[in-house]
């Protein structure tokens, strides 16, 4: 019993502790400083080593100094840490928390917050328990690295009794406020080309970047996916991520990554193809993007794009492969429009395609994104899908170009570091 309360003592605020707190993260921190006071559990969510931690000691701290509770009553835990591997499940998470209770006997509300649950067999009736007790009331925040786990056991227990804040890595103005540099096009092709994993940025060496990069890779999918889920083929499932690695921004279907494999004389079923893709969606290593029938406006089946939650995957892993600027410069796009809150497919409009319908309440805009308009061609080719849409809906094209092009029939030029700017 030492040991745990040794453990609990290393990683709290009690007795003067301080965390490290990293690049402050206010996009995500104000708005779940928004719901802090009531009674819904905050939902944490996203890749491994997206800086989940870092937010929950953020908040934590900010509860001391900024609203003035007292540090013994927050109690963290972080499940990756190999101090607590003794929680197997919700009884011992329940033992750890009555045994802080003992020792600090906290005062009023207590603020519980616990990194990675996933990690423990049956934390939802732990979650379900404490968020509901009002003779010992509670306030919880907790993180997880599994979209599906988490979102089908809370709704399942919590059904309106909690909210979600989806986290990526860093984006392209944490890695400005992070560098100290402004804004254009040196320092946005500078962020293409490394990535957002927060960790990056306290190494210093290409090789040594490398190599964390892959560690990340490999732990998400031994733990959370192969651990988790029936895969019989790990080396597989390794190079399905690949696969998508090297096809992010492209258009494909799962019939065209069977073909791949078949002409590597490698024979992979429909249903076990298919599942592995989930398994890396749920995981937030990479998202499934449907194709959306802007006139018709339904959802195409078929073929639909993959963008990766994080660039570094491409630019650390799998730098060989072909893969211009220009799709680097889409994906980062994406993700833009998800940290800013959009539902995103990729649009269809008679016979033209373009890059991205964003929907957010009630607000629809349309993008292309193209590395540079250099020439008069690719003007008019990247013009030509959004002026053939005759709707009255924000049109954008966002490129890398130094100069900015005046409005052309109410398409408005975007350079890409000035993106967030109209989001």
């Amino acid at each position: 019993m030492d040991d745990k309360w040794m453990a609990l003592e290393k990683y709290n605020l009690w007795g003067g502790n301080k965390y490290r707190l990293g690049l402050e993260r206010k996009s995500y921190t104000d708005k779940i400083d928004s719901f802090v006071g009531n009674s819904l559990v905050k939902v944490l969510v996203g890749q491994r080593r997206s800086g989940k931690s870092y937010i929950l000691r953020q908040i934590a701290s900010e509860l001391v100094s900024g609203r003035g509770v007292n540090p013994d009553n927050i109690l963290y835990i972080n499940k990756e840490y190999l101090e607590f591997d003794f929680i197997e499940d919700y009884t011992e998470l329940e033992n750890l928390y009555r045994l802080y209770r003992e020792k600090l006997q906290p005062q009023g509300k207590v603020y519980l917050f616990f990194d990675e649950i996933q990690n423990v067999d049956g934390w939802e009736k732990f979650v379900n328990s404490h968020s509901q007790d009002f003779v010992e009331e509670c306030e919880l925040f907790i993180s997880g690295s599994n979209s599906k786990l988490l979102s089908s056991e809370l709704a399942t227990l919590l059904s309106g009794r909690y909210v979600e804040f989806q986290i990526f890595p860093y984006s392209y103005s944490e890695f400005l406020q992070l560098m100290q540099q402004p804004a254009g096009r040196t320092t946005y092709l500078a962020y293409l080309q490394r990535g957002g994993l927060p960790e990056l940025y306290n190494l210093s060496t290409i090789e040594s970047q490398k190599q964390y990069v892959a560690s990340v890779k490999d732990t998400i999918l031994l733990r959370d996916i192969v651990k988790r889920k029936p895969v019989r083929d790990v080396k597989l499932l390794d190079d399905v991520f690949i696969y998508l690695v090297n096809n992010a921004s492209n258009l494909f279907s799962i019939q065209n990554v069977i073909n791949f494999f078949k002409s590597k004389n490698r024979k992979v079923s429909y249903d076990t193809l298919s599942n592995y893709l989930s398994y890396i969606e749920e995981a937030f290593m990479a998202y499934k993007t449907e194709r959306y029938n802007i006139k018709g406006k339904d959802v195409i089946a078929g073929s639909c794009k993959y963008y990766l939650n994080d660039l570094s995957f491409k630019n650390f892993l799998y730098p060989g492969f072909a893969y211009g600027v220009g799709y680097l410069l889409e994906n980062a796009v994406y993700l833009e429009l998800r940290r800013a809150g959009y539902v995103v497919y990729i649009g269809s409009f008679r016979d033209k395609e373009v890059d991205f319908v964003a929907m957010k309440d009630d607000r629809v805009i349309y993008l292309q994104a193209t590395y540079m308009l250099e020439t008069a061609q690719t003007i008019e080719r990247e013009y030509a899908s959004l002026l053939a849409i005759d709707d009255n809906y924000e049109k954008y094209i966002v490129s890398m170009d130094e100069v900015q092009l005046p409005s052309r029939e109410g398409i408005r030029h975007i350079q890409a570091w000035n993106l967030q700017e109209i989001l």
